[in-house]
């Protein structure tokens, strides 16, 4: 676990992003810990958490032109990590999309820059992989080209097969997917913080029976 990994995961509990303790899962799991983003919530810690982003994002080395973020939290998200990014050579555009098109006004699908070249999908998590699937048949609907995607935490817990949501995004349309933590750097944080040892035996638990091959 790497010193960024350690204090991503430290703000996450502190903000009441990642808790532990029994939550049912869309798939009807029982897990002993849950991840919402959107408790990041004000702007000291959505400037923390885009930077957490911007880092990881320079660190992969990704191609990119553009970024996306599909609504809704991915909204303030793509905002929040494209200020982190812009500096003088490069403004980091971005954009997100309407749930619902628009038939009014500016009218379309699409908030923001308009989607171009390689685009870098960011979002919160893949869970069943929807979100994401459905954000790049609107990438390429308007000309663009996924390159990637750049998610906070890999559960890296298996679908319906053996394998995560992320590792089956990555092998079906053949781009990379990066976190800024796993599961494996939460069960290594707990391991060395006394406060949560006692939940330790439950992770490991969990990811024993749903952890991906």
């Amino acid at each position: 676990m790497t010193k960024k990994s350690s204090l991503f995961i430290q703000l996450a509990i502190k903000k009441g992003v990642l808790k532990f303790g029994q939550f049912k899962t869309k798939a009807g799991r029982i897990s002993p810990y849950f991840f919402n983003l959107g408790n990041f919530n004000d702007g000291e810690s959505l400037d923390q958490l885009g930077e957490f982003y911007a880092a990881k994002i320079k660190e992969s080395k990704l191609e990119f032109d553009m970024l996306y973020g599909p609504a809704y939290k991915g909204i303030p998200l793509v905002a929040a990590i494209a200020i982190s990014l812009s500096d003088e050579t490069n403004p980091a555009p971005y954009s997100f999309n309407r749930k619902e098109e628009k038939d009014h006004g500016e009218g379309g699908q699409i908030i923001g820059c308009p989607i171009h070249g390689k685009v870098l999908i960011v979002d919160d998590v893949i869970s069943a992989g929807t979100s994401i699937k459905e954000s790049i048949d609107i990438i390429k609907k308007h000309g663009g080209v996924p390159s990637g995607i750049v998610v906070a935490i890999d559960r890296q817990e298996k679908g319906d097969h053996e394998k995560s949501a992320l590792q089956e995004i990555q092998e079906k349309y053949k781009i990379p997917v990066i976190s800024i933590i796993s599961l494996n750097e939460v069960i290594d944080y707990v391991k060395d913080d006394q406060d949560f040892k006692a939940i330790l035996d439950d992770l490991k638990s969990y990811q024993n029976q749903y952890g991906a091959s």
